[in-house]
């Protein structure tokens, strides 16, 4: 039996996006871990769904979470449209992985309304979620034994007995070449390194080919070169049309790669705009509580934000505060 066919058993929302499944697929990283590619990165789920590439997208209006007596959301306005990518920033705490979490249709908001497809999430069943929008988890953690290729065939599970399922082997052949991952394709997936395992994660992602992506810390343990061909790879899939979110820490590669850059901090947007617009020196020191300079990049204009560090400390205070 295939680990798709175990994962079904086990959870198939697994696959689908919805957190409460068990089973393989969630331990291998994501609640539905998938991604469009390509041109025809968002034509698989609206042929299936009905819905137009042109307009497919994700919203919260005036979201509101309260967890354990914890006010993590309050009246948070954020969207993300087709052919776009937005990047979602703040500092540890500020609610971004709560944020795309209800964006992603997983977790049912307080207040307010999360819209996917222009449709209120919780109307939409989950095997059509699974086909609208796609979602990688920050928790990559794996505690199932299963080959490398068997974990990135559970990104297709929601396109079992659809027409689409036809293609499999080719969209999966595709995902693991794109994520430089085919030499790890027999690899038994717990003996992968953390770097090694984000990328099988996005590689499943890839496979599930949605018009709607959400991406939680996409970079996580990823070196330098992976970083960028990531975000390079985000870029490309909101050109081709689809609707694509990233959660980052890393605020250069957001001003790099993002057409919008949506800040949050203490559960609210504090700004929501282009790059340039939204990182300003001032803005960064404020939410981020701690000194910056923002300069633009010498060769693309793209603000750089640099931490001030006063020659000869290197650390301006020998403690971590906050």
């Amino acid at each position: 039996m295939s680990a798709a066919s175990r994962a079904a058993g086990t959870g198939v929302a697994a696959a689908t996006g919805a957190t409460a499944a068990a089973g393989a697929a969630v331990a291998a990283g994501a609640t539905g871990a998938a991604v469009a590619t390509g041109a025809t990165a968002a034509t698989g789920a609206t042929a299936a769904t009905g819905a137009t590439a042109a307009t497919v997208g994700a919203e919260l209006r005036g979201v509101g979470v309260t967890i354990a007596g914890r006010r993590i959301l309050d009246g948070v306005d954020l969207a993300v449209r087709a052919g776009e990518l937005v990047a979602l920033i703040g500092p540890n705490g500020a609610g971004k992985s709560t944020a795309l979490g209800v964006l992603a249709g997983d977790t049912a908001p307080e207040t307010g309304t999360a819209l996917i497809d222009g449709r209120d999430a919780r109307t939409v069943k989950v095997g059509e979620l699974g086909r609208l929008r796609a979602v990688l988890l920050q928790q990559k953690g794996v505690s199932f034994s299963y080959p490398v290729r068997e974990v990135v065939a559970m990104g297709r599970m929601p396109w079992a007995r659809t027409p689409q399922s036809d293609d499999d082997a080719a969209i999966i052949a595709d995902a693991l070449e794109r994520t430089s991952t085919a030499h790890l394709a027999d690899r038994d997936v717990t003996t992968l390194s953390g770097g090694e395992l984000a990328r099988v994660s996005l590689a499943r992602v890839l496979a599930q080919r949605c018009p709607i992506v959400l991406l939680d810390e996409p970079t996580d343990a990823l070196d330098l070169g992976h970083q960028e061909q990531v975000l390079t790879l985000a870029a490309e899939l909101a050109r081709s049309g689809s609707a694509v979110l990233a959660v980052l820490h890393d605020l250069n590669l957001a001003a790099a790669y993002a057409d919008r850059v949506v800040l949050l901090s203490d559960g609210r947007v504090i700004a929501d705009g282009p790059p340039d617009e939204v990182l300003t020196a001032e803005r960064v020191a404020d939410v981020y509580a701690y000194p910056v300079d923002v300069i633009p990049h010498p060769e693309s204009g793209a603000p750089l934000v640099l931490p001030v560090r006063p020659r000869g400390v290197r650390r301006p205070s020998g403690t971590i505060e906050g």
